[in-house]
Order: structure tokens, then C-alpha cells, then sequence
């Protein structure tokens, strides 16, 4: 496999700009065969539309209709994000059933700032990768793209130009060196992208409330479209036996966005300290991974 984490805000612009121009030439690759010669699903039928977040979802995971689910906020403590009455920051519900003692800690930790009034950290905010499953909930504004191949589908958010490579049809690598969005294998299973992701490093949440994990995490996501195409769903089961007591699932949806091209986001160059966000710095690096 190649190693495909990007560290540097050039590397990012790079492919970003790469993969923008690719979109606005119109030219969608004709999506590979699914089982029994099924058409796979056209993530990207038009080429310079991309996925908006559902405001019914937001940056938030949906749990289950049954069995174990996502860290929510506390009962009495609803997040409320912005343009939907007072923001409040996110304070984890602690009684979840799937956490190991050692992150009920760490969640703990992160409710206490927020209840001091200190801003809790948020990896989007300082530039910082979103790692899976968080990929899917990384934004509460911006757009998603698929670019879709054979070989390869690439998703890219449009906020900071994160990236992801899913190597289709093929087997994980015998030996996979633990990055940012690890290492991700496709395959379309009649009407779903069915992505099967493992060597994370442990530097990621798997959420927006900041819930740790190690690098045993393993997961799965079934991408699919609803309601006649207009809207993308993603259902994501997460499995790492040194975090949560079983595994668990999740759902996320996006709603199909107005059709434009990829707009060029820089994190790095433009962001800085505020209301004195001192949690961790954005990140630099020290020489190219290339």
C-alpha cells in the first residue's frame, strides 16, 4: 500500500487541488460492478455536487434503533450546536455502557474543562486529522466528495481537505503501519460501499466528544443512498476491545448539496489562538512523509 497521511498543509493543498481539478473537468469514472453484475452506487453522479451534513445530525452520530450506540451528552447537559438556539459545548454521558474505566476517565476530564469554562479541544478547529469513524461526523457545514474508480475511492471533506484512499477489492495489508486514517479496503455489496478500516494510530477520537481509543479500533462503514438518491447515509459499527466494553454502531447522513465546485480551504495558515484555546498546537511537521 502507499502511504497516503499528509502531514504538511502543501501536501493537502496539492491534492486537493488535484482532486478539485479533476472535479470541475465534470468527468465521473464509471462506477466498477457490484455483486451479480449489480451497477454499484454513483456517490458522485455529479461531479461538482458534494454531501452537506443533515441538520438533523449535525456533527453528532445517530445512535441505533437497538443495541449498543455512540457517546451522547449528558441528559441534562443536551449539546446544542450553533444556529439552533443557545451553543453550548459537548459533556459526555458517562453512564454509557461501552466504555472501559480508563475512558470514562479521560471523558471525565474533558467534562470537567468544559465546566469551568474552559473551550474543549476539537481537532477541526486546530488543523489537527479527524481519523475514523469521526471522519464521518467532522463537520457540522461543509461537504464531503467522492471520486469514484474501480480501484479507488477517494473522499475528500472539504474543510482542511482531509482525505481518504479506500483500496477496492483487495485485502488489508499483512503488516499495516499505524497512520492518521489507517489503513482502509473497499468492496460494494449490492446498493452499499462496504469500507473496512484498521491500523489507526491512537492520536484520533472516534467522536465529537473527544472518546478515546487505541489502536486495536477496527471499523466497518456501509455507505448508502436514501430517499431517492437525495440523501447518503453512512452506518458505522466500531469495535475496539481495549476501549469499549462491546462493540458498537452508529449511523450518520448527509443531505445532496448544491452543485459547485470544491472550494479551497486552508486550516494552518489562517487559524490562531482565541478565547484562549491553549489545548494543543497546530500541528507541523518536521520533514515531508514522502
Amino acid at each position: 500500500m502507499l502511504k497516503h497521511t499528509l502531514k504538511t498543509t502543501s501536501d493537502r493543498m496539492l491534492v486537493a487541488s488535484v482532486f478539485a481539478g479533476i472535479l470541475c473537468v465534470g468527468a465521473t469514472p464509471r462506477p466498477a460492478l457490484g455483486v451479480q453484475n449489480v451497477p454499484a452506487p454513483n456517490f458522485s453522479a455529479d461531479s461538482n455536487t458534494g454531501w452537506v451534513p443533515d441538520r438533523r445530525t449535525g456533527d453528532d452520530f445517530l445512535p441505533p434503533s437497538s443495541g449498543p450506540g455512540p457517546v451522547t451528552s449528558e441528559k441534562d447537559h443536551p449539546y446544542v450546536p450553533n444556529g439552533q438556539g443557545q451553543p453550548t459545548y459537548r459533556t459526555a454521558d458517562l453512564s454509557n455502557p461501552i466504555l472501559r474505566p480508563w475512558v470514562v476517565e479521560q471523558l471525565a476530564k474533558a467534562n470537567d474543562r468544559v465546566r469551568s469554562g474552559k473551550v474543549p479541544f476539537s481537532p477541526r478547529e486546530r488543523c489537527w486529522p479527524g481519523g475514523v469513524p469521526d471522519f464521518d461526523i467532522y463537520t457540522r457545514v461543509a461537504p464531503i466528495y467522492f471520486l469514484q474508480t474501480p480501484h479507488e475511492v477517494t473522499i475528500v471533506i472539504e474543510l482542511d481537505h482531509q482525505v481518504r484512499h479506500v483500496y477496492m477489492d483487495v485485502p488489508h495489508s499483512a503488516h499495516v503501519t499505524p497512520s492518521w486514517y489507517g489503513e482502509s479496503v473497499g468492496h460494494y455489496q449490492g446498493d452499499e460501499l462496504v469500507v473496512d478500516t484498521i491500523g489507526l494510530n491512537d492520536k484520533t477520537f472516534v467522536d465529537n466528544y473527544n472518546t478515546p481509543h487505541t489502536g486495536q479500533l477496527h471499523v466497518v462503514e456501509r455507505f448508502k443512498l436514501i430517499d431517492g438518491g437525495n440523501t447518503l447515509q453512512v452506518a458505522v459499527t466500531v469495535d475496539d476491545p481495549d476501549a469499549f466494553n462491546m462493540p458498537w454502531s452508529a449511523t450518520q447522513r448527509w443531505r445532496r448539496g448544491e452543485a459547485r465546485p470544491m472550494t479551497e480551504l486552508s486550516c494552518a495558515e489562517n487559524n490562531f489562538d482565541f478565547l484562549g484555546y491553549d489545548v494543543a498546537p497546530i500541528p507541523q511537521a518536521g520533514k515531508p512523509d514522502f
